[in-house]
């Protein structure tokens, strides 16, 4: 078998999303968002969004969002060597500022009422935390998230068409 010759700007990859999300603008927010600072993709799990008008760059044209039912469904349905990466005020969290961003993530945030369930969080390889003692709107966290992965590996941002 040849050798591929591909060669990458990036290792890696990284998703992001929303567990059971109270907002749908939220969602039109954070792809916007996780598009601009180079996700590959996002995600909802629980409850399906609907286009709104948060969303002026038509990400929905440039990254997929993917939809899962349940949490279940979400992990059997990870990227092979994917490490799950929940954000939380929780205690014991990595504060994201000490957090060395693996090559391949998923991110999985929670709604800003109820944050993420025990049972998420402890299926997570790891849990950081973003400063601040209050909680953040849900795009606004992931947001923050995704800059600070694009920060710690040297800025780099895919080229856009």
């Amino acid at each position: 078998m040849a050798k591929l010759k591909q060669q990458y700007e990036a290792e890696g990859f990284y998703g992001i999303g929303v567990h059971y999300a109270e907002n749908e603008t939220n969602i039109g927010t954070l792809w916007r968002s996780a598009y601009v600072l180079g996700a590959a993709f996002i995600f909802t799990i629980g409850r399906k969004y609907k286009k709104e008008s948060s969303d002026v760059t038509k990400a929905w044209s440039k990254i997929p969002l993917y939809h899962y039912e349940t949490f279940d469904e979400f992990r059997a349905q990870l990227p092979f060597a994917t490490v799950m990466v929940g954000v939380e005020m929780a205690e014991g969290a990595i504060p994201i500022q000490e957090f060395d961003h693996p090559p391949r993530a998923v991110y999985v945030l929670g709604c800003e009422s109820r944050g993420l369930p025990e049972s998420v969080l402890s299926a997570c390889q790891f849990v950081v935390s973003l400063p601040g003692s209050f909680s953040l709107n849900v795009a606004v966290a992931g947001s923050l998230v995704a800059y600070d992965r694009v920060a710690g590996k040297g800025g780099r941002l895919p080229k856009r068409r």
